[in-house]
């Protein structure tokens, strides 16, 4: 079993915001495997589909950005997934917009999401792949920056990172090795 987890916020007012890309690239990840998100458990939207004969998970959590760690703990310990058998996608304000970023592991750097699935699980050997966010000519705070839409000229360059984002994680799912996924995809 491989557990997908895209992360942004639940309500409507934030789903053209940069925080919610982990949500868009869940959804290119469910129209890859061809299946809808159409259940609600342990504080997440769920999509099932299965790959190779596996069964994949696709979750977008119900929770805050800020507390996606419940959400992933609950999703984890109910379905027995081993760390090796995750992925969780999100915006990166620390890389350039539009850029992918495919990781085995590491720290959650500025972003609270993964700073909470981080605090909950209690260890970071999880796969992670960023979309990069940041643009030089935007001067705000970051909280306000993430929490902002996404310009309309900008629409195209964000839909082909989470359809790579997207692409990536579907091929962690179907066993590619991560030397050969990040290759093809982190740039």
């Amino acid at each position: 079993m491989f557990l997908i987890v895209g992360l942004g916020n639940p309500e409507e007012k934030y789903a053209k915001t940069f925080h919610n890309l982990g949500f868009v690239a869940a959804g290119d990840c469910a129209a890859l495997l061809g299946v809808k998100f159409k259940k609600k458990e342990c504080e997440a939207s769920i999509a099932e589909g299965f790959v190779g004969g596996e069964k994949v998970i696709v979750a977008r959590p119900t929770t805050y950005m800020n507390a996606s760690g419940r959400a992933v703990k609950q999703l984890v310990n109910k379905y027995k997934i081993a760390p090796e058998n995750m992925v969780v996608l999100y915006d990166d304000y620390d890389l350039p917009k539009g850029h992918v970023r495919i990781r085995p592991e590491g720290s959650a750097g500025t972003h609270n999401g993964m700073r909470s699935i981080l605090a909950e699980l209690g260890y970071s050997q999880f796969a992670r792949i960023r979309m990069g966010i940041r643009d030089p000519e935007c001067n705000i705070p970051i909280i306000n920056y993430v929490l902002s839409d996404i310009r309309k000229e900008d629409y195209e360059l964000f839909a082909s990172a989470t359809q790579r984002a997207a692409e990536a994680a579907v091929a962690l799912a179907r066993g590619e090795r991560m030397e050969i996924v990040m290759g093809k995809y982190n740039g």
